[in-house]
């Protein structure tokens, strides 16, 4: 990835509460110079391995349950907020002109190794972890327990676990640190009606806090 020092996102911390937020993963898998590349849903433990474990689950009938016999290397990516940012929004625009278009994004890039768990508690585990994160903002969270068992035993038998040991973990937060603190408030304050996380973001990571 191209990563100038300024975009560079090295707290665990801030990359930490990125993942949660955004748990949607592009998960990829390199087996005789194919890619093989999935997008999962995944949980993170903080307190697990060196830097962190990521669990979640997949169908066996995805090509990736073949390729997981024995461990694998793994490089998942966390997609976070983005936007469009229009050269209008650069006070050079109306001086010189001499602006361009860019794209704002957050993401978190991890090098890991990815196994499987063949092991039906240890997926319960996940799946109970997995819908209580996700439905906890419904007034009445939906549980496992909810559906006949026979149904859900029936279901377990259809997918396998996954477990992903962080080896190394890296943010590009590309989000207007490189202009004016000038420039960046006039971005922040055009994206608050389209894209407020973006905003946000700007605002929030923007050298010293200025804004």
């Amino acid at each position: 990835m191209y990563l100038p020092t300024h975009f560079q996102q090295e707290n665990l911390a801030e990359l930490f509460d990125c993942i949660e937020a955004n748990p949607l993963a592009s998960v990829m898998v390199v087996q005789d110079g194919e890619i093989e590349a999935n997008h999962i849903p995944l949980a993170l433990d903080r307190t697990a391995g060196k830097n962190g474990i990521l669990r979640g689950h997949i169908a066996k009938a995805n090509p990736l349950f073949r390729l997981l016999d024995n461990e694998q290397s793994v490089y998942v990516i966390f997609h976070a907020d983005q936007a469009y940012i229009s050269p209008n929004w650069y006070e050079g625009k109306q001086e010189h002109h001499r602006v361009v278009p860019t794209w704002n994004y957050r993401v978190v890039h991890v090098k890991a190794k990815i196994r499987k768990v063949v092991d039906e508690k240890y997926l319960r585990g996940i799946l109970a972890r997995l819908t209580r994160q996700h439905e906890a903002s419904q007034a009445v969270p939906w549980k496992m327990g909810d559906a006949p068992e026979d149904f859900i035993q029936e279901q377990l038998g259809k997918i396998v676990a996954i477990e992903i040991e962080i080896d190394s973990i890296i943010g590009k937060f590309k989000v207007s640190q490189n202009r004016s603190a000038v420039d960046a408030e006039n971005v922040a304050k055009a994206l608050e009606s389209s894209h407020l996380d973006m905003a946000h973001s700007i605002r929030h990571y923007y050298p010293n806090h200025e804004l």
